[in-house]
């Protein structure tokens, strides 16, 4: 990976990155291993925070990414639980940091979520992932979503992660202009 990627922590600071949206890694701005920060997407790169509510990540030396977040009311879909829609993303963006974390960036191939319980909007959660088997540039990865006091489990997602070169997104861009 590129040493011209910036970093985001919580505080703000940023240094710049790689303009180039083409390579891989172009499109993600790093956390600094020691600031607690997290990854972010390009989208949340310019907000200069994570929409979704992810806070701090880190990557424990078994391989598994640890993430605190919190749903915000704004992505409720009921009375006080969120939206299955902001669940499924936020467990895709987990599974998804995996391999980043690893220093591999990958788009996601399948994802099947499990709704176990309601996630409550406003509180304190814990995400976790960790790769299950890795065959032939495919990732196969596991997310749980869980309540940080007392560790309830309220969702948990597999998903298979297939690696990416660095002209994915200007392939995509290419087939989109054919479809006009």
């Amino acid at each position: 990976m590129s040493s011209t990627l910036g970093h985001h922590s919580p505080e703000g600071s940023r240094m710049e990155r790689d303009s180039s949206q083409d390579r891989a890694g172009g499109d993600f701005v790093l956390p600094c291993p020691r600031d607690g920060g997290i990854a972010l997407c390009a989208g949340c790169s310019a907000q200069g925070h994570c929409r979704l509510g992810l806070q701090a990540e880190r990557l424990d030396c078994d391989g598994t990414v640890w993430t605190d977040l919190v749903c915000a009311a704004e992505h409720a879909g009921g009375p006080g639980v969120a939206h299955g829609g902001w669940t499924a993303g936020v467990l895709d963006e987990l599974v998804g940091h995996v391999p980043m974390l690893h220093g591999t960036l990958a788009v996601t191939g399948t994802l099947a979520v499990r709704f176990l319980r309601p996630v409550p909007v406003g509180r304190q959660l814990v995400g976790s992932a960790g790769i299950v088997t890795k065959t032939d540039g495919r990732w196969h990865v596991r997310a749980r979503l869980c309540l940080a006091a007392g560790g309830a489990e309220l969702a948990v997602a597999d998903a298979v992660m297939v690696e990416r070169d660095p002209s994915h997104y200007s392939r995509f861009r290419a087939w989109l202009d054919t479809q006009e």
